[in-house]
């Protein structure tokens, strides 16, 4: 048995400063030291709650020195807790190579329930929760953009991405540019805030809302994405695989496949073994 510290990941607020639970209070209130993305945004918090815990910083670019200094203090018997600007460490922010180093060193780490923009908005979207998945930031160049976004054809499940304003509206346009015909967005907004918004719809229209009004690229924003499974067990979409049958009724399979193929942006040699199979069915 360690008789170290414990790592307390504590979630803050991601806007209504009310949704912080007492728990978490009570705990910022009486751990040794609270790690902060950034200190002066934590303070705020603390103010408002009369939290008089010291502060110490712990981001991207020093997160690797402060585990080191960090974890000794906790194999001394200090308790720690860590928060991150808003919503619940490690969620596209830093704490990862801190936590990983306290496992390794059997240092306990008790993470708390609470505030996170990707399940809040999520939970409200009313896409398909079943499954999904939480990529983080999209890329920023074009082309790795693009590549994601068209690696979501026929998922099945709904994807999420946070983003920033400056760059939403880019991303609406990939959006447009890549995403299947029948795929579904709900782009939320200011999570908890005054301003609160969640729009619904296809890329294009999405986009307009955007366009309309340059308050409606502000915020801190949640793209939510659902692309339809549209493909058979064989890969192809049904309309492909009616395509096929009704072309190859008139000509040889091999040229019925590449047209097919052309039309919906599959390969030729699947369809043609396709064709093959359904023939002898």
């Amino acid at each position: 048995m360690t008789n170290s510290g414990t790592l307390y990941i504590v979630p803050t607020p991601i806007g209504n400063l009310s949704d912080i639970s007492a728990r978490a209070l009570d705990i910022l209130n009486h751990v040794d030291m609270i790690a902060a993305e950034d200190t002066r945004h934590t303070s705020r918090l603390l103010s408002h709650y009369s939290i008089t815990t010291s502060t110490i910083s712990m981001h991207d670019h020093n997160e690797a020195a402060r585990s080191t200094q960090l974890s000794a203090k906790l194999l001394s018997g200090q308790n720690i807790a860590l928060v991150s600007d808003a919503g619940t460490p490690l969620i596209s922010d830093p704490g990862f190579i801190f936590v990983r180093d306290c496992r390794e060193k059997n240092i306990p780490v008790i993470a708390l329930p609470g505030p996170c923009a990707l399940t809040t908005a999520l939970s409200a979207s009313g896409l398909p929760t079943d499954k999904f998945t939480f990529h983080g930031f999209l890329p920023v160049k074009q082309q790795a953009k693009a590549e994601a976004l068209s690696s979501l054809k026929n998922s099945g499940c709904t994807t999420v991405f946070y983003e920033a304003p400056r760059r939403v509206r880019d991303t609406i346009m990939a959006c447009h540019e890549n995403l299947q015909v029948d795929h579904e967005i709900v782009l939320a907004k200011e999570i908890s805030k005054t301003f609160e918004t969640y729009k619904q719809g296809s890329a294009q229209s999405i986009l307009e809302w955007l366009e309309a009004d340059p308050v409606h690229q502000k915020g801190e924003f949640v793209l939510m994405v659902y692309c339809p499974n549209n493909l058979t067990k064989d890969g192809a979409p049904q309309e492909a695989i009616a395509l096929l049958e009704l072309l190859s009724k008139e000509l040889p399979l091999k040229k019925a496949a590449g047209i097919t193929a052309a039309h919906y942006g599959l390969k030729k040699n699947a369809l043609y073994e396709l064709g093959l199979s359904l023939k002898q069915e």
